[in-house]
């Protein structure tokens, strides 16, 4: 069975992986809202500077995410290239063009997520690869790659 699939990568992709593997983006959101709650609830008591400091740092946590993740996606000089990829009993393998290639056997990927946007692979060093749903010509080629996932590395993180 293989699987090949296509995308060109957005900065939202990143932000998945990073999400999935990067502790400050997972729980950025959730430190935002209590930092937020925490500034209402000092707004009411009638400490007006306080409070207001309070929200404006949990907009500003919560902006952090987003556009910290677009101007690193932006910077990078492969980032919007297109990639191509397969999938077999044997691999994965992915392209960016001539210029990055990359080939990862199986026993390389000791994890592995699916999100809402897709799959965030996890390598043995901090590398980690996102490919997203849409990178597959139908709902049957996901699921395709879902099983090799399974069969290979083993059930979802």
């Amino acid at each position: 069975m293989s699987v090949d699939f296509s995308w060109s990568p957005r900065p939202a992709d990143w932000r998945d992986a990073l999400r999935t593997s990067v502790p400050l983006y997972r729980w950025a959101p959730w430190f935002a809202a209590v930092l937020g709650v925490l500034g209402v609830v000092v707004l009411v008591m009638g400490m007006t500077w306080a409070g207001v400091f309070g929200l404006a740092l949990a907009v500003i946590i919560i902006a952090l995410v987003p556009v910290g993740t677009a101007v690193n996606f932006h910077n990078h000089p492969l980032a919007a290239k297109a990639v191509t990829g397969t999938a077999d009993a044997h691999s994965l393998r992915m392209s960016v063009g001539e210029a990055a290639r990359s080939e990862l056997s199986w026993a390389e990927l000791p994890g592995w997520v699916e999100t809402a946007r897709g799959f965030v692979l996890r390598t043995g060093t901090t590398a980690v690869y996102a490919v997203p749903h849409r990178a597959f010509a139908d709902a049957e080629a996901v699921e395709k790659f879902r099983s090799l996932l399974v069969e290979h590395v083993g059930p979802a993180a």
